[in-house]
């Protein structure tokens, strides 16, 4: 199953924000309610977001918009995943030939994203495996949800899985929206992994306590110098991973290492809306950098990269 699609002319996709509680799938006809469901998180995770992109203007192709001007309402819908900006100018550099090749672009990028996150699970996994069942700590939702299919960083834990490799994993709520309590947990549930919910604050002391035995995240951007990207809550994990000696691992595609964004100073952060964590004057930044001094292995579907042992991307 896939999280977001092409069908009858609609761009099909689960409402992300209706989970766990409805299973709930829109149909959109208008590249603006498309921009409006990536805002409000309906569709979010950088593959799925890179689909979206392309798919939103494959949408205004059909349909005999303005696609430049949808193209660049897409493009800014949310600034830090790169690629959702990459899905949009990849569909738009085939406006040319017209909107059959435009739709067919965009149906390339949902089956290489497909392709992609099971390559990772299993690349990572065979990082992460030992001769016993590991207890795993991950942070949002990486999974199928955010990933068109199969996941990144829990398509990483769903390959243990299925290797008898899993004992236990640890699902940060991740505030403020709970993806993880509301999506990874939805996620591992459907496949029966043990996982238990901990509270984000939590999560840096189990490490220190010696509870976990790897952090997997994924990614929304990776900088060229392996600076990771993700969502806010990541970077105390890394600081604790390397403080116990637990690998950090960030699993993403290619298409998310960002060759053009030199270190993670240059990354533009979201920030959301302070009414998501507060009733007054809040700060909610959707992301934070961890450094690449941080991060184990960085695992993509064609390679493993060391920052912390100085490999670049």
């Amino acid at each position: 199953m896939r999280c977001i699609d092409w069908a009858d002319g609609a761009v099909r996709l689960i409402d992300q924000t209706a989970l766990p509680a409805e299973e709930r799938w829109l149909e959109i006809t208008d590249p603006d309610k498309l921009v409006d469901a990536i805002r409000r998180l309906a569709v979010r995770g950088a593959p799925a977001l890179g689909a979206a992109g392309a798919l939103g203007v494959a949408l205004a192709a059909q349909r005999g918009d303005d696609v430049r001007g949808a193209a660049g309402r897409l493009r800014t819908a949310r600034p830090t995943a790169v690629n959702l900006g990459r899905g949009v100018d990849r569909a738009l550099a085939r406006l040319a030939d017209g909107p059959d090749a435009v739709l067919a672009e965009a149906r390339a990028i949902l089956d290489e994203e497909a392709k992609a996150c099971r390559a990772i699970g299993e690349r990572g996994a065979d990082l992460l495996q030992r001769n016993r069942p590991l207890r795993l700590l991950t942070h949002c939702n990486t999974g199928w949800l955010a990933a068109v299919e199969w996941g990144t960083a829990l398509g990483i834990v769903t390959v243990l899985h299925e290797r008898g490799q899993v004992e236990l994993v640890y699902a940060d709520e991740t505030r403020p929206l709970l993806q993880g309590a509301r999506l990874t947990t939805w996620e591992l549930a459907a496949q029966r992994i043990a996982h238990r919910v901990v509270v984000d604050g939590a999560a840096p002391s189990l490490i220190a306590r010696g509870l976990v035995d790897a952090v997997v995240v994924g990614a929304d951007r990776i900088a060229a110098n392996g600076d990771v990207a993700n969502k806010i809550g990541t970077y105390p994990l890394a600081l604790a991973a390397a403080r116990a000696g637990v690998p950090f691992v960030a699993a993403a595609p290619e298409s998310t290492v960002d060759a053009g964004t030199p270190t993670g100073e240059s990354i533009e952060i979201e920030e959301r809306n302070p009414a998501e964590v507060a009733a007054g004057p809040a700060y909610n930044p959707a992301f934070d950098v961890t450094p690449a001094d941080l991060v184990t292995a960085v695992v993509t579907e064609r390679r493993t990269v060391r920052p912390a042992g100085g490999e670049t991307l």
